[in-house]
């Protein structure tokens, strides 16, 4: 089966709860569910993404900060996929490339990757925070249409540059949070007509502060949306770490990683 793997970098539970009004009604209509996921720690965002990529916490991985500069010396689902011969790409932050593809990021050789031979096959990667998710969407959106990836990462950045700015509990944090809803309801319905397997999630929260690190309801509780046929909807507790190797269940490719039987028909 093929996936579709969307983080919506910096969205705290109880915002999700608060504005994903079409990601809620899909779950409302058992097409799909909402479950609660504790972040890794540090809750940063470049460690926490080789967590939700390699199933390997930011303590073991050695990404402990978003300074770590390097490319990852763990296994990704880019690396599983590829290995079974699976297409690859990713619409997201630079990082992404930084920590898979190559490091450090150059914008005239990463920006744009069309490459058979790495991890992420084919990408489009942005370097400034506030690049706007409309685009973003329409980036990964291309990739799709264009590339026909078993696995396909979305990651956009505007919840929590917008976080960063205003803090979690403003108007203009949860407007973020809702366009990022709208934007989902534009694209899911056609994801899933296509027979992908959609898990929507998040790195990190955000705090009053306008920043994240630590093990608070706010910087650390995250939403983990399922929806596709693989799914059992059943109540059950996922682990941040459980994520990669769900995916490469999905996918149904050889790994090593731990993941939610549960969570899978």
């Amino acid at each position: 089966m093929k996936a579709i793997l969307v983080i919506l970098d910096g969205l705290n539970y109880t915002t999700a709860l608060q504005t994903m009004g079409y990601l809620q009604a899909l779950c409302q209509r058992n097409i799909g569910k909402l479950y609660r996921v504790s972040s890794e720690l540090p809750a940063l965002s470049r460690p926490l993404y080789e967590c939700l990529l390699t199933g390997v916490a930011p303590i073991e991985s050695g990404v402990v900060n978003n300074g770590v500069v390097r490319l990852s010396n763990q296994q990704s689902i880019f690396h599983y996929a590829r290995a079974k011969g699976l297409t690859t790409a990713a619409a997201a932050y630079y990082w992404v490339s930084e920590l898979y593809n190559n490091a450090p990021f150059e914008p005239v050789r990463d920006r744009h990757t069309y490459n058979a031979d790495l991890p992420i096959q084919y990408g489009h990667f942005y370097y400034e925070d506030h690049y706007p998710d409309s685009h973003l969407f329409a980036d990964g959106d291309s990739l799709r249409h264009y590339h026909q990836p078993d696995f396909i990462l979305f990651h956009s950045m505007n919840i929590d540059d917008i976080g960063h700015k205003y803090g979690q509990d403003s108007r203009q944090y949860r407007e973020a949070a809702r366009n990022a809803d709208n934007l989902l309801s534009i694209c899911l319905p056609k994801w899933l007509d296509e027979g992908y397997q959609v898990i929507v999630t998040a790195d990190h929260g955000m705090n009053n502060d306008g920043n994240h690190r630590a093990d608070s309801e706010t910087e650390a509780r995250v939403p983990f949306y399922v929806f596709g046929e693989v799914f059992s909807l059943l109540d059950t507790e996922i682990l941040q770490t459980q994520i990669c190797g769900t995916i490469c269940q999905i996918l149904g490719v050889d790994h090593d990683k731990p993941f939610c039987a549960e969570l899978l028909k």
